[in-house]
């Protein structure tokens, strides 16, 4: 296996336990401290395991598991359900990118169909009156 491969960018021969618990944090938006306080860890505890410094017990990973919304195979070894690797969360990115320009064009072409009704609509009225 080639560590450059991005299919196994977060495989053991490339990422730490601590590196892929970190990854699957900032994916699910939180901070240490408060993934430490979601588990009932004390924050230097949890520091020191993405740090590689510890390893946290068997239900702490299970746990961690389950909360990062990540298998506990990947959580291990990086093999299964985890979190996208970078290359494919920029491909996302630049999806939704383009998916929210193409929305933006819409909302702006019928906000001009609509700008357009309104004034059929006022001129018709003009004209009741």
């Amino acid at each position: 296996m080639d560590a450059e491969d991005p299919d196994h960018w977060f495989d053991e021969a490339v990422a730490t336990f601590g590196d892929r618990l970190a990854a699957a944090r900032e994916a699910a938006g939180l901070s240490r401290s408060d993934l430490a306080e979601k588990l009932g860890a004390l924050p230097e505890i949890y520091c020191s395991w993405e740090d590689d410094a510890a390893m946290p017990r068997a239900n702490q990973i299970q746990m961690l598991s389950g909360m990062l919304g990540v298998s506990l195979s990947w959580l291990l070894t990086g093999e299964g359900p985890g979190i996208p690797a970078p290359h494919e969360a920029a491909a996302a990115t630049a999806e939704a990118e383009a998916e929210l320009e193409r929305l933006t064009e819409d909302l702006a072409a019928t906000q001009a169909r609509m700008e357009l009704l309104e004034e059929r609509v006022r001129q018709m009225m003009l004209r009741l009156e």
